[in-house]
């Protein structure tokens, strides 16, 4: 077996999308001759934006996991304003900010380069460099975001010239769609661009989890083609095995969104297009939310005149998050909307494949998300000024559950798509001579 050092600073009991890829990769990366070992954060020590202690039941029990402290900027700042007044990626509290909420988040974008949980990176380094020359690591496999975790890689590369590093970058990095949110400086901009270019040219290998991303990184560094591969989000066939499976209701269309949903996703067009959908469809149309959700979000759905038909659940376990996924008659994915938003692949749309429920997209049309979307003839795309043919497809929909023809997606399609798959495609890098 190739022994393989895995850092990641989402590992369990944080919980949320971000600890899915690493979690399943660690997983099912021995069924391919590999053998990780993870390096992660004290999670005593961590900001986790959310957390799920039933994950760790998923953590193989022969995997040795290596947990380090971490010096956390956020946490300080949650101890002077408070948790709500921390800022963090796509800024799901979302609403009014105060004049403090708003002062940490230019904090947060030109002091905390490339982010707040930069402090993680000496810690992490100092750990891995016996591990390394202990267990005979000849790749290091490094999962961002936090992207500052990949710095972690620069200083590995000088102490071990020789050492085989793997950057896996699960959302872009300089230009991902909430970086206006930010508001960077000149001096912060210049800073974050030099670590994603010394990032790009002194890694052996980049994975992104998208062609749009590739094709992205590819024209903004000219020459790297070489080293950029494409390993997408998957979902694990197991989590769903073990699952309770209540039929969604009769007597309405439910429509589930489950995640966090920030201000930034702009979900107005899909309100709108349920107000329209609601005075031809034959039945009561249920909006049901499953997640951190922002008061700006909320508020869309009350300019829409369909906050009534809101049910506002907090997050669940991610047991419970597939329950609520295959309970639903059609699953809402909404891209948020900014630069690159053809380029995001959330984990989220490949779970949605797995519960095989018709999917509606809000989004670029001709994004990656929509594109498996099609391919795996799962749902429906629409762009946002599309609110009347999005508003038709609910409604049929909801005639479909009235007249007892809602049998969902079949086809297998989506397999492709598969935990042991993807990490079959990693391990291949890891392992490139076979």
């Amino acid at each position: 077996m190739t022994p393989v050092l895995f850092i990641t600073y989402y590992w369990p009991p944080s919980g949320g999308a971000g600890v899915q890829r690493g979690l399943k990769f660690v997983k099912y990366l021995p069924q391919h001759g590999v053998r990780p070992l993870v390096l992660t954060v004290d999670p005593a020590q961590a900001s986790y934006p959310a957390s799920d202690p039933s994950l760790l039941a998923d953590v193989p029990a022969d995997v040795r996991v290596l947990r380090t402290p971490s010096f956390e900027p956020l946490r300080l700042l949650a101890a002077l304003g408070g948790k709500g007044a921390v800022p963090h990626a796509g800024f799901a509290t979302g609403g009014r900010e105060g004049l403090l909420k708003r002062a940490m988040r230019w904090v947060r974008g030109n002091w905390m380069i490339p982010d707040a949980r930069r402090g993680w990176v000496r810690h992490a380094v100092k750990a891995a460099i016996p591990l390394i020359e202990q267990e005979g690591i000849g790749t290091v496999v490094i999962s961002s975001p936090p992207h500052s975790s990949q710095l972690i890689g620069l200083r590995l590369k000088k102490r071990f010239p020789r050492l085989r590093w793997i950057a896996d970058l699960r959302d872009p990095w300089t230009d991902i769609y909430f970086a206006r949110e930010l508001m960077k400086g000149p001096r912060a901009q210049r800073l974050d661009a030099a670590c994603e270019a010394a990032v790009m040219a002194q890694a052996d290998g980049v994975v992104v989890v998208g062609p749009s991303m590739r094709k992205a990184f590819a024209q903004r560094y000219a020459g790297l083609e070489r080293k950029l591969h494409v390993i997408p989000n998957g979902y694990d066939a197991d989590d769903l095995r073990g699952i309770a499976r209540h039929p969604p209701p009769k007597d309405r269309l439910r429509i589930t969104y489950v995640g966090t949903m920030a201000g930034s996703y702009a979900p107005q067009a899909f309100f709108e297009a349920v107000a329209q959908a609601a005075g031809r469809a034959p039945l009561p149309i249920e909006l049901r939310f499953v997640g951190q959700v922002g008061e700006a979000v909320r508020e869309a759905a009350a300019r829409a005149g369909v906050a009534h038909r809101c049910v506002w659940n907090a997050p669940v376990a991610h047991a419970k998050a597939l329950e609520e996924m295959v309970a639903a008659h059609v699953l809402l994915l909404v891209i948020p909307e900014g630069p690159g938003a053809e380029r995001i692949l959330t984990g989220k749309l490949f779970e949605y494949l797995a519960a095989q429920r018709p999917i509606l997209g809000l989004g670029p049309e001709d994004g990656d998300a929509a594109r498996i979307v099609a391919e795996c003839g799962a749902g429906a795309f629409f762009a946002r000024e599309r609110t009347a043919a999005m508003a038709a497809w609910i409604a049929a929909r909801a005639g479909a559950v009235q007249a007892g023809t809602d049998q969902g997606i079949t086809g297998h399609a989506h397999e492709r798509y598969e935990r042991r798959r993807t990490a079959a495609a990693l391990a291949a890098l890891i392992r490139p001579t076979g």
